[in-house]
């Protein structure tokens, strides 16, 4: 979710790479810097906070270099502090620099490694490791393009990175994992970023790197190091400045739907390794999990229902009760606690006021406290004893889309580890389901990638004027998530209830042709719900159900079926709510509605 920009050619360097850093804003950052090749070395320019920061630090620098790299940062090892901003050094620090977006997940033994051979390390980052085994390289005889290539086969995770070195003049070298890089194709000058945005105003000619390409640019061109030779093609982008940052989709909330993959991928990133899992953040040592006797989950909107769907998974893997809370509700009930309650606050922008004044008031009765959140240095990691971070980068959209599924993946992690500590799951079904976790973005990509009927149920009901969504057990949290979308952006009154209360009351809004949303999928409780769609089309209305692939069953008994892949019972909720976006989604954008920003709408709740 960082942003990369680099550049070679005849122009100075500096303005180039502020202006590409300033065009990659919107990806979310939380510190900044650029490094030049000076004639006497590498020059750095880091600084926290807003890019304006970084801009009056530059001001200092009367750099006329044609050579450098930017970097906007989000931060994920290591706090928001200068000296983990990028470029990163080796251990020359004059000689070369890197800057790395994404996760190394096997950063723990390369460091340690590098440390034995003597390599001293300056950031608390997983990508600095990136640059020594450089070094190492170099010094093993390598010559750039050699380096990176032998590096990149020694790293796991998802990542890009791009190198600059002192004695390689008018070159950089970068490669991909699974995260994005482009190269922008100028006139006697080259660009490498994450994005289109960072260079357009320069050029609209890209070639786009596959995975594991390694690509060394100079002001004459672009040269990939492939085993036949080949390169990408050169292709001319049509985008204009507010496409590029969106990626060339409509609206940041498609764009950030199709990112879940990735702000999933990230928050699981080196924390699940192998079959192993990593929490060093969660702040209770074995005895205090051990010693666990109630867990209570505080939030608000979208993270409340992220907190209930935990309920479901903390309750079955740990066996500890937990009592998901809306906070602005739990702070005035002169709530009940103690010193082996666990209270979690999930916050995504951790400026949530009702959130962090849950969380104050249950450290000061002494509790344990644990926040959720999607930002450094915010409120909330001020006021929590510990803190978990996902690693979704910025969203802009103000209907949250990747941060509720990556709160989900985060829960899902602190479900299973206090599972090992509790000794409530056999080992091996810990193992089966940190596999399964792991390949979970790989089927959310799948299921955004595929065909669906959504587009199709959409245009039938956009107009309508009600719609009840339906789930049970770990599918209520997805029909509460699901109703919720629909009613901010579309702003169609929408109820979301229990499959099993819909005949205390709900069942009287039903009438003939009224659009049901069931979440179906493959669960202990099916047939129940297989009974309660059967009673509203008795009444007439029109079933529309989220089931599992393979399930030939449900079409006996809904009218629509949108299938997600297949996953074990407690992981659904993460593949299931993504149809329920898309067809609010679609559903407002048919009504001609700005779904990025909608009425009477914040993305930040700073009051109570």
């Amino acid at each position: 979710m960082c942003g990369i920009i680099g550049y070679v050619g005849p122009r100075a360097a500096k303005p180039l790479l502020l202006q590409g850093l300033e065009r990659l804003e919107y990806r979310g950052y939380d510190s900044a810097g650029i490094a030049l090749r000076e004639a006497g070395g590498l020059d750095y320019v880091r600084a926290v906070g807003n890019l304006q920061n970084l801009k009056e630090a530059a001001g200092q620098n009367g750099s006329l270099s044609n050579h450098g790299l930017g970097h906007t940062r989000w931060a994920t090892h290591g706090g928001v502090t200068e000296q983990n901003a990028h470029p990163l050094a080796g251990c020359d620090t004059e000689k070369i620099a890197i800057v790395l977006n994404g996760i190394v997940e096997n950063y723990r033994e390369l460091r340690d490694e590098l440390t034995a051979e003597g390599h001293t390390f300056t950031s608390e980052t997983d990508a600095e490791v990136v640059t020594h085994l450089i070094e190492q390289r170099l010094a093993a005889g390598d010559d750039l393009a050699q380096a990176v290539q032998n590096v990149y086969a020694r790293l796991e995770g998802h990542f890009s990175f791009v190198v600059i070195h002192h004695d390689h003049p008018d070159l950089l070298v970068g490669v991909r994992c699974q995260t994005p890089l482009v190269v922008g194709v100028g006139d006697g000058e080259m660009f490498l970023a994450s994005s289109v945005v960072a260079f357009l105003a320069h050029t609209d000619r890209v070639m786009f790197p596959d995975d594991g390409d390694v690509v060394s640019i100079t002001p004459a061109g672009a040269q990939f190091h492939r085993a036949d030779g080949s390169a990408p093609d050169v292709i001319s982008v049509d985008w204009d400045d507010e496409a590029a940052e969106k990626g060339g989709y409509e609206t940041f909330m498609l764009k950030e739907i199709y990112e879940q993959a990735e702000a999933v991928r990230e928050t699981i990133g080196d924390r699940v390794r192998h079959g192993h899992l990593v929490l060093d953040s969660l702040g209770l040592d074995e005895e205090q999990i051990r010693n666990l006797r109630r867990i209570v989950i505080v939030a608000c909107g979208t993270a409340y229902h992220a907190g209930v769907v935990g309920r479901y998974i903390m309750e079955e893997w740990a066996r500890l009760p937990v009592e998901p809370d809306i906070a602005s509700e739990w702070i005035y009930r002169n709530p009940v606690l103690s010193k082996d309650t666990l209270v979690i606050g999930i916050s995504q922008s951790g400026e949530t006021r009702d959130t962090v004044n849950a969380i104050k008031l249950a450290r000061e009765r002494g509790a344990h406290t644990l926040a959720i959140t999607n930002m450094m240095g915010t409120q909330i990691t001020r006021e929590a004893e510990s803190v978990l971070y996902t690693r979704c980068g910025l969203e802009v959209g103000v209907a949250a889309s990747k941060t509720f599924t990556a709160q989900v993946a985060l829960l899902s992690l602190i479900a299973l580890k206090l599972a090992q500590q509790r000794k409530t799951l056999p080992a091996e079904e810990v193992e089966f389901i940190l596999d399964q976790l792991y390949e979970l973005p790989e089927k959310i990509e799948q299921f955004l990638e595929g065909n669906h009927p959504i587009e199709e149920i959409a245009q039938r009901f956009y107009d309508k004027p009600f719609f009840l969504y339906l789930g049970r057990h770990i599918g209520l949290p997805v029909a509460l998530e699901g109703a919720l979308k629909l009613k901010e952006i579309s702003y169609i009154p929408t109820e979301a209830y229990s499959a099993g209360e819909m005949k205390h009351g709900p069942i009287a809004l039903l009438e003939e042709g009224t659009p049901v949303v069931v979440v179906a999928t493959n669960i202990h409780v099916y047939d129940k719900i297989v009974s309660n769609i059967q009673e509203t089309r008795a009444r007439g209305a029109h079933v529309i159900a989220i089931a599992t692939d393979g399930n030939e069953d449900i079409q006996h008994h809904a009218d629509d079926v949108i299938y997600v892949p297949r996953t074990p019972n407690f992981l659904q909720a993460v593949l299931a709510v993504l149809p329920l976006q898309l067809l609010a989604y679609r559903i407002a954008r048919l009504r001609g509605l700005n779904v990025d920003q909608p009425r009477n709408l914040a993305k930040t709740v700073t009051v109570e």
